[in-house]
C-alpha cells in the first residue's frame, strides 16, 4: 500500500509517499515548498490573498506528486498558522475547490497525539513512560504517556516563529529585557503542563521538529548525512550554553552556525529558550532527538487504524479544526 501525507506549516508545505510495508511507512519520496506564511498574516492572523495563492499552489503541486508516485489522494492538513487564522474556512475552501483535494486543520492536542504516537514508534517500548516536546512555528506541542498514544497531551501558544515575532523583533541581537520577557511568558505558559510531567516522572524524553534538530545540531549531535538511526541526545547543559552563543548574534550571524538554517535563524533563540525552559521546568537534563513527528504519526494512524480513522479524525468542524467542504 502507497500513502501520502501534506502538511502546510508557518515554514513550509511538505509532501511525503511511503510505502506501508509491515506497518511502516518507508518514505519513497519527500519534497517542500518554502512559503513562510506566518511572515505573511496581516496583525491578526488573517492569510493574505497572495499567501493563499501561494498554499493553493504548492498543494497542488503536492497534489501532482504524489499522482506521479502512484500515491492516492494525499492526507492533507494545516497546522497552527492556518488554524489560528479569522479566514481559515475560507482558506480551506479554496485549497478544496482550487486543487480537489480536502484539507483540514486539526486541533492542537490531536496534533500532539499523533507526534507522540510516531515518537513512541520509533523510540520503542524500551524507551518506558514518554514525554514528548515538539516546538513548531506556532505552537509547542507536549505529551506524556506510558503506552501507544499518550494519556496526556496539551498544545500551547510557545511557537518558535511566534515568540520571536512577539517578543523578539524589536533589536537584532535582541536587548535583555526582552529576553527575560520572552522568559516570563515561556514559564507561566508552561508551568502546569511541566509539573504534570514531572509528576508522571518520565524514563525517557524525546523531542522533534526541524527547530530541536538544528538546535541539536548546534550542540554537538551528528549531522543529517550520518542518517537517521545514528543516536542523537541533546543535554539540558549544551542547550543552555547555545543559548548563550544565539543572543549574542545577530540572525544573520546565526545562519553561520552549526546546523542552524538561514530560513530558522531569526527563530533558533526563541526556540532554544522554549525548549531549554521546558527541559529546566520538567526535570529533564537529557532528550533524545527523534526524526518521525506529526506526518509519520497521520501515516501510521491511517495504516494501523484504515482510512475511516482519517474521515472520523477531520468530520467534525469546530473551535480547533476545520476542513474544506
Amino acid at each position: 500500500m502507497r500513502v501520502s501525507v501534506v502538511d502546510a506549516g508557518s515554514n513550509t508545505v511538505r509532501l511525503v509517499v511511503a510505502d506501508a510495508e509491515g506497518g511502516v511507512p518507508l518514505p519513497v519520496h519527500t519534497v517542500k515548498w518554502r512559503l513562510r506564511l506566518s511572515e505573511r498574516v496581516e496583525p491578526d492572523g488573517t492569510i493574505g490573498e497572495e499567501a493563499v495563492a501561494q498554499l493553493v499552489k504548492a498543494v497542488a503541486a503536492a497534489g501532482g506528486a504524489a499522482e506521479q508516485w502512484r500515491a492516492p489522494g494525499p492526507l492533507a492538513f494545516a497546522t497552527t498558522v492556518v488554524r489560528n487564522a479569522p479566514n481559515r474556512q475560507e482558506v480551506l475552501d479554496r485549497v478544496g475547490s482550487e486543487t480537489g483535494i480536502r484539507m483540514c486543520t486539526l486541533p492542537g492536542e490531536t496534533e500532539a497525539r499523533l507526534t507522540f504516537l510516531a515518537a513512541r514508534r520509533w523510540m520503542g517500548w524500551q524507551a518506558g513512560p514518554l514525554a514528548l516536546l515538539d516546538i513548531g512555528g506556532g505552537s509547542l506541542e507536549v505529551a506524556f504517556g506510558r503506552g501507544r498514544l499518550p494519556d496526556f497531551a496539551a498544545s500551547l501558544p510557545l511557537g518558535a516563529d511566534r515568540l520571536t515575532r512577539e517578543f523578539l523583533a524589536a533589536q537584532d541581537p535582541p536587548a535583555q529585557a526582552e529576553l527575560k520577557a520572552l522568559r516570563r511568558r515561556v514559564r507561566h505558559e508552561l508551568r502546569d503542563v511541566a509539573a504534570r510531567v514531572r509528576w508522571e516522572g518520565p524514563r525517557t524524553a524525546a523531542v522533534t521538529s526541524r527547530t530541536f534538530q538544528q538546535l541539536a545540531r548546534l550542540c554537538g549531535t551528528a549531522p543529517g548525512r550520518h542518517g537517521p538511526f545514528i543516536q542523537r541526545d541533546m543535554l539540558r547543559s549544551d542547550l543552555r550554553q547555545a543559548i548563550g552563543a544565539l543572543a549574542a548574534l545577530s540572525a544573520a550571524e546565526r545562519a553561520q552556525l552549526p546546523g542552524i538554517s538561514a530560513p530558522r535563524a531569526a527563530q533558533s533563540l526563541a526556540g532554544a529558550l522554549v525548549g531549554h525552559t521546558a527541559m529546566k521546568l520538567m526535570g529533564l537534563h537529557r532528550v533524545a532527538v527523534c526524526p518521525w513527528a506529526i506526518r509519520e504519526g497521520v501515516l501510521l494512524r491511517y495504516i494501523e487504524d484504515g482510512a475511516d480513522w482519517w474521515a472520523d479524525a477531520t468530520s467534525e468542524i469546530g473551535t480547533d479544526a476545520g476542513c474544506s467542504t
